[in-house]
């Protein structure tokens, strides 16, 4: 379904603009970012993909990556190892093509290249997320913790998959 989508690394893409405003769309599934900040994202990440134009993105960082999100930290205080998927959008007009799909068959092939045995990510349990628990699930994520963040507004289950 995603043919003629290829996958480009970010970290050499100037004038991201369209994509800061796909990540805003979803602000209530990943944050909101600011011009300076999805940058400073980008540069922190081991892997920044993008499906152009401006149809799919994924950031995902190493456990040793300097970077500050309270999810990747709650993972570093608890595994050695890992490559922390931390945000994953599709725009809505290029949804249930296959993007997503394209995005993890990426990482997860990365993610053995670079020598994880672990990928991990967090996905909101409340407000629910079905299309994302079902995706992991089916990809072999399993839960292997829970936070309630933002004053009680969201929880989130902390997930993992073992690539061993």
């Amino acid at each position: 379904m995603s043919e003629g989508f290829e996958i480009e690394d970010l970290h050499g893409v100037s004038g991201r603009d369209a994509l800061l405003r796909l990540n805003n769309a979803s602000a209530r599934e990943t944050s909101l970012l600011t011009p300076e900040r999805f940058d400073q994202l980008i540069g922190c990440a081991r892997l920044a993909l993008v499906v152009r134009p401006a149809a799919a993105l994924l950031l995902a960082f190493e456990q040793s990556d300097c970077y500050d999100g309270g999810h990747f930290l709650w993972f570093r205080d608890r595994f050695d190892k890992f490559l922390y998927v931390d945000r994953v959008i599709v725009a809505e007009e290029h949804r249930r093509r296959g993007m997503g799909s394209l995005l993890y068959a990426h990482l997860l092939k990365r993610a053995v290249e670079l020598g994880h045995s672990r990928v991990v990510c967090e996905v909101n349990l409340d407000p629910p997320n079905p299309v994302s628990d079902r995706f992991h699930a089916a990809l072999g994520f399993a839960e292997v913790g829970r936070a309630i963040i933002e004053d009680g507004s969201k929880t989130v289950r902390y997930l993992a998959a073992n690539l061993s």
